[in-house]
């Protein structure tokens, strides 16, 4: 039995008493899903009175309980791309039927954040669920953004945002390309060529 996983999402490891912890496994780079193998193993039931009775619980139905806690990580009706095979490997039409599955919520999340998008035009009421959810479906929204991290001055230290001209605490000019271009310096010109005769001349003048 086997758990099958088609989102690149990380997922932290599931605990269970009666067999330890379990890391579902997801897709790496050019990986359509990942597998997670999953064995029965047997419960102990605590009676009273110092008496336990053990019981026998099937790789299906722990695969199916595990499937079930991520799938209904986000709310009622959330599938997050992890279900369980019927064979050691899944099948075209359960791939296909957990894709489909699994682009339905993604497209709801992405209509939800459309709504509170049009309400508040403010990103911070977009959740990572959500615009991971339009990356995944490829598509371009304005509330989907990805912030690149500050950089550092090298010569005040200041933070400044990645691709900046000019500092703006210390004045350090930082691209003088592009500072040139928006006339924020003005540009390195090269000296003109000294002309042939002038040089001759002086290279005479020099000899004598």
């Amino acid at each position: 039995m086997c758990l099958v996983n088609i989102s690149t999402e990380k997922w932290p490891p599931r605990h269970r008493t009666y067999f330890g912890s379990l890391e579902v496994r997801s897709p790496g780079p050019g990986e359509a899903y990942a597998i997670t193998p999953i064995r029965g193993c047997t419960g102990v039931m605590d009676l009273g009175d110092k008496r336990t009775m053990e019981y026998r619980i099937t790789a299906r139905e722990i695969a199916e309980d595990i499937a079930r806690e991520i799938n209904s990580d986000s709310g009622e009706g959330s599938f997050h791309g992890v279900f369980v095979a019927a064979g050691a490997a899944p099948t075209e039409a359960e791939l296909a039927d957990a894709t489909r599955r699994l682009q339905q919520f993604q497209r709801r999340l992405v209509a939800a954040a459309d709504l509170e998008w049009e309400r508040t035009k403010n990103p911070m009421f977009i959740t990572d669920l959500e615009r991971r959810a339009a990356r995944q479906l490829g598509l371009e929204k304005p509330w989907l953004y990805d912030p690149r991290p500050l950089a550092e001055c090298p010569v005040c230290a200041e933070k400044i945002k990645p691709g900046v001209a000019v500092c703006r605490s210390c004045g350090a000019i930082l691209d003088r390309e592009k500072a040139a271009q928006y006339g924020l310096v003005g540009r390195e010109e090269k000296p003109a060529a000294e002309p042939q005769r002038s040089r001759e001349k002086r290279e005479k003048e020099t000899v004598k």
